[in-house]
């Protein structure tokens, strides 16, 4: 006999959305046990942070299904509700969830919109994960207008064929404007919220560039309906990809400036790019979900890593914007991991293992003993590239890694172990890779970029200007009225010395100094010359000797080697075309 499945309806009520709660009345039928346990998410996929989702809900009542005989219940952990249920076999909940955090993993309501992910409001019932929920949204009176990539049964009702799909399909309810355009034969939409200097026909124009680039390197569309969910905020940044949708987050003026609009295309081309690469091919790990603690996985550095490297090319590939541009984003990015000394502290398998306590709980110390997998992960699929075009002249890249990955993997929807990456790799890179893995990912060497730029004819230069001052390796910034250090590098004359973040920059050999005029001051004084910095230090007085070193490169920027060959000059133009 087939055991009897719970049917399960969530209800929200927005009622008074100036005070940011979320009403939520959940309904359980055909129920055939003693006890319901309910469990809400700590955590979303794709952000990979255990964010205490239920740490927003209060007023939680059970009930008969009269709604007015109580139920007993009993919390067993932070998201771990249980409710005595004994003969019933209807069982209605209520809560509220309060939302007044606008990111794209987090839940907001205001009175002008509504917007939630299905980790951050619903429920769970253990071993029922599979089975279909039904959500109902009561905006009356409000005529707000409600968009998800869920299956509608009406205007106000979706349908998710399980609670996975639950929670990769955010809600947006609320004031927006809906623009409709079509890719290869099928529809997209930009909804947008807020107002800024936004222009949405530039920007379907150049995201109709990126959804064809794209689809080329995995040869298919793998969804019938797709939209972009953009929030316009004051100062906000960030993306969440999604199967058939994908959630932005940016500053409302930040569209007219050409630096600032390339910014934004690369979050666009980021996280459309993970509707194949994590959302569809996923690391062994990540194949089943457990939303009750972290899941750990070594594989971020190609989940992210892989998605950052061509979150810079695909734009270029589309003609968005020029090799000018490309390279000085790659300039920018490279001298951003070569200035953080954490590159040579954490592998980059262990920073992928570890983001659950270390990416996105940041310290003013992290950046001495941390390097992000986003960011080292960009550049170890960059080599990578760069070595499987040079070993077949340019007819193979890392495109066919990916194509091979969503073919493998992606397509079935069966989780990668990470040896079954490298195997995929190496066929196309023509040679073993497990050196390669030993130095760069289980360890800290040194990325060797000129190795594999120059059969390209490229080189990577230090900038040292003329007057740069000796290095007492600090950050300062002004807060307030006071001068407060932010960042000590730990292997800096200031490291060594012992000043800490925190400290407050008063004076160097007896003036007084402020972040503004810090580096002009150390012009007067040679690599090796010795100079006493005062600071207060939880408010004690203190100065220090310090010894300074000889000037560090302020940039790093991609070149062209002199006289570069003829097959270096074939092979460069090969790849940027």
């Amino acid at each position: 006999m087939t055991p009897i499945k719970p049917n399960i309806h969530y209800h929200i009520k927005i009622k008074n959305p100036q005070l940011h709660l979320f009403d939520i009345t959940l309904t359980i039928d055909n129920w055939q046990k003693e006890n319901l346990d309910l469990k809400m998410p700590v955590w979303t996929p794709g952000s990979y942070l255990v964010r205490e989702y239920s740490q927003h809900l209060q007023d939680f009542t059970a009930t008969k299904s009269d709604q007015q005989t109580l139920l007993t219940w009993r919390k067993n952990a932070k998201n771990y509700w249980q409710i005595e249920t004994k003969s019933e076999n209807k069982i209605t909940v209520q809560y509220k969830i309060y939302a007044n955090e606008l990111t794209v993993r987090t839940n907001h309501l205001d009175a002008t919109h509504g917007y939630f992910n299905g980790a951050g409001l619903f429920f769970y019932i253990p071993e029922y994960e599979d089975i279909q929920y039904q959500v109902s949204i009561d905006t009356a009176p409000l005529p707000w207008h409600i968009t998800t990539a869920l299956k509608s049964v009406d205007e106000h009702t979706f349908i998710a064929d399980d609670f996975d799909q639950l929670v990769d399909s955010p809600f947006e309810i609320g004031e927006q404007k809906i623009e409709y355009f079509q890719v290869l034969n099928k529809p997209h939409q930009w909804v947008t919220w807020g107002k800024g200097n936004i222009d949405t026909n530039k920007i379907i124009k150049d995201t109709k560039k990126i959804i064809e680039i794209e689809t080329k390197i995995f040869g298919e569309l793998p969804y019938d309906n797709y939209f972009f969910l953009l929030h316009l905020s004051g100062s906000g940044f960030g993306g969440l990809e999604h199967k058939d949708c994908c959630v932005l987050n940016y500053p409302r003026f930040g569209f007219q400036k050409k630096e600032k609009y390339d910014r934004f295309i690369q979050l666009v081309a980021h996280e459309f790019f993970h509707l194949w690469n994590v959302k569809r091919i996923r690391p062994k790990a990540l194949e089943t979900f457990d939303y009750d603690q972290e899941n750990y996985t070594s594989s971020l550095w190609f989940c992210e890593g892989a998605t950052s490297f061509y979150d810079i090319f695909i734009p270029y590939r589309a003609k968005i914007y020029d090799r000018l541009t490309l390279f000085s984003l790659l300039n920018k990015d490279i001298t951003q991991y070569l200035n953080t000394p954490g590159r040579k502290v954490q592998p980059l398998r262990e920073s992928s293992f570890d983001a659950w306590i270390k990416l996105y709980r940041r310290t003013p110390y992290s950046n001495n003993n941390q390097i992000s997998y986003y960011l080292k992960g960009q550049f170890i699929c960059f080599l990578l590239d760069l070595l499987i075009r040079k070993n077949s002249e340019n007819k193979h890249s890392f495109d066919n890694v990916m194509g091979q990955m969503w073919q493998q993997f992606g397509k079935p929807e069966v989780g990668y172990t990470e040896n079954e990456l490298k195997n995929v790799i190496e066929d196309f890179a023509q040679e073993d890779l497990s050196k390669f893995w030993e130095l760069y990912l289980d360890g800290t060497e040194e990325l060797p970029f000129d190795e594999y730029l120059e059969p390209f004819g490229l080189m990577i230069e230090e900038k040292i200007e003329k007057k740069a001052p000796p290095t007492l390796g600090i950050i300062v910034q002004r807060e307030g009225t006071t001068e407060k250090i932010t960042f000590v590098d730990a292997t800096s004359p200031a490291g060594i010395a012992g000043l800490q973040a925190g400290d407050e920059l008063l004076a160097v050999d007896g003036f007084r100094v402020t972040g503004e005029n810090l580096m002009e001051r150390l012009q007067d004084y040679q690599p090796e010359d010795t100079i006493e910095l005062t600071v207060f230090h939880e408010d004690e007085l203190l100065t220090t000797k310090i010894k300074l070193a000889t000037p560090q490169p302020s940039a790093y920027k991609l070149k062209t080697i002199p006289k570069m060959s003829a097959l270096q000059q074939q092979r460069l133009e090969g790849w940027l075309k």
